[in-house]
């Protein structure tokens, strides 16, 4: 029987921002509205040259976290495996952002083992909706964002300290949406404001469900900003 992805704690990879006195008040603009579009493409055909190769995320600014493969999962492995250009993108977030702040990655590229993995563990419990984790389909028009190479799960740290923005990672409750601290004044709805903001000047979207989750080039973001998909299913070299 599948283990439900309850069980896995990932709270001891951040901590909370109010009791390591992160600066608050960030002058940043409300977060938009992020309704995911009724459809995405059916079809992930990049438009040319697919071939940007997968790289170690290794910016000294980003701390790479590897909750999966610290607790256990089978086919997690250590690092975080991201598009070149992907890595680029995040390394420019840092630049933008203030004095003190760093990026960390909990996950990026992820294989179908693991895409499989965590699906059975998080829909071991019947009671989850659809759409918290993508279908593991080996359709290469349909991949799941991860296995692309251009998604990346992140979150600020403060003086190379991860922070936990008002949830854990991998937290499927209300409090892991977006947008769900607009209406509570504080740290954590500036950080979240700030995180959000930083990745959208580099080009990522957000997705609703996952204040941590970004994409670039990917289905998704090519159906929310009206642009061609980049990116298709990536796989390390043998």
């Amino acid at each position: 029987m599948s283990k439900m992805l309850s069980e896995y704690d990932y709270q001891s990879f951040t901590t909370e921002p109010d009791g390591l006195h992160v600066p608050a008040g960030f002058n940043v603009a409300a977060l938009p509205s992020m309704m995911e579009p009724a459809e995405q493409p059916t079809c992930c055909v990049p438009s040319e040259g697919d071939s940007e190769p997968l790289v170690l995320v290794q910016d000294r600014r980003i701390r790479v976290l590897s909750p999966y493969w610290h607790v256990g999962w089978e086919n997690a492995k250590q690092g975080a495996y991201v598009r070149s250009g992907i890595a680029d993108r995040l390394s420019a977030v840092c630049d933008g952002l203030p004095h003190g702040f760093g990026l960390a990655v909990f996950d990026a590229w992820r294989p179908l083992s693991l895409q499989q993995e965590i699906y059975d563990a998080a829909y071991a419990d019947p009671t989850l909706p659809q759409g918290f984790v993508s279908l593991p389909s080996t359709d290469p028009t349909v991949p799941p964002p991860h296995l692309t190479g251009a998604a990346v799960d992140v979150t600020l740290t403060w003086e190379n300290t991860p922070l936990e923005l008002g949830s854990p990672f991998d937290d499927f409750t209300e409090n892991a949406l977006a947008d769900s601290y607009e209406r509570t004044p504080g740290r954590v709805r500036g950080l979240r404001r700030l995180l959000y903001w930083s990745m959208r000047q580099q080009g990522f979207i957000v997705i609703q469900c996952e204040w941590w989750h970004f994409e670039l080039g990917t289905r998704r973001w090519a159906a929310l900003t009206g642009q061609p998909v980049q990116y298709g299913a990536a796989h390390l070299p043998e």
